[in-house]
């Protein structure tokens, strides 16, 4: 194992757009996935991430949090996939229940992790997420 939990399967630095608005979240998830060589574009709500989306950023993963201000992030979700953005979405959210959570992966998202998390788990789901995209891509080749 590398540094931070990196194992030798890591895929390549992706570009990560991470929409959370609770500072101290935002700041700690940001630097764990930048310790992991990942270039991360963050956004406090959802109209400031679709913006950026919709002004030709192309990330390679989103890291959405279900509770945002103003629109939500499963709505965001919703709104990526109608684009046609094939990226995987990973949502973060306090809401623990069954319903909470179908909701956002029929809107879009691949996984769901419930706060409070562990960064080791974060970061595991990030790489998996990753390597299935890239594998995906590989196949469209």
């Amino acid at each position: 194992m590398h540094a931070m939990g990196r194992s030798r399967t890591q895929p390549a630095m992706a570009r990560i757009l991470l929409c959370e608005d609770d500072d101290l979240i935002g700041t700690m998830v940001a630097l764990m996935l930048q310790g992991e060589g990942h270039e991360v574009a963050r956004f406090p709500s959802a109209e400031a991430a679709l913006a950026a989306v919709r002004a030709g950023l192309s990330p390679e993963l989103y890291v959405l949090d279900v509770n945002l201000p103003g629109r939500d992030g499963v709505s965001l979700a919703a709104d990526l996939r109608a684009r046609g953005e094939a990226a995987p979405v990973l949502m973060l959210t306090a809401l623990a229940d069954t319903a909470a959570k179908v909701r956002s992966l029929d809107a879009g998202a691949d996984d769901h992790l419930g706060k409070p998390f562990d960064m080791p788990e974060l970061l595991a789901r990030v790489r998996a997420l990753l390597r299935r995209a890239e594998r995906g891509a590989k196949e469209l080749r």
